[in-house]
């Protein structure tokens, strides 16, 4: 998790527990409005925390995605230089055994 998503969540719960002990000194209600409103609250917090994650979670699986395509293509380019320079080297040894054979081939004609 980031610092700054970390600093949010202990905002959000500091905010939470400070609102909740507020709320149960200064309420006008009774007992059970008050355990409600902060049962309300709490779901509250809840599914904004879980908002957050899953915004965070999806995010997260973008910037794999593309750091993953990004290593692909890297791999893949240093793959094809690695086939090209393996390429010269193949032509450059046919080229020397065609010199050869062409050589021999030509004592053999004499």
């Amino acid at each position: 998790m980031s610092n700054n998503a970390g600093s949010t969540l202990l905002a959000l719960l500091t905010g939470a527990a400070i609102g909740a002990g507020l709320g149960i000194l200064y309420a006008p209600d009774k007992g059970s409005r008050t355990r409600e409103k902060i049962n309300d609250g709490y779901d509250d917090a809840k599914n904004n925390l879980k908002h957050k994650y899953e915004n965070a979670a999806e995010e997260l699986k973008h910037k794999f995605a593309i750091f993953k395509q990004n290593n692909l293509q890297e791999t893949y380019d240093e793959m094809l230089s690695n086939v090209s320079h393996k390429t010269e080297d193949v032509i450059s040894f046919l080229e020397e055994k065609l010199a050869n054979l062409k050589e021999q081939n030509a004592k053999l004609q004499k």
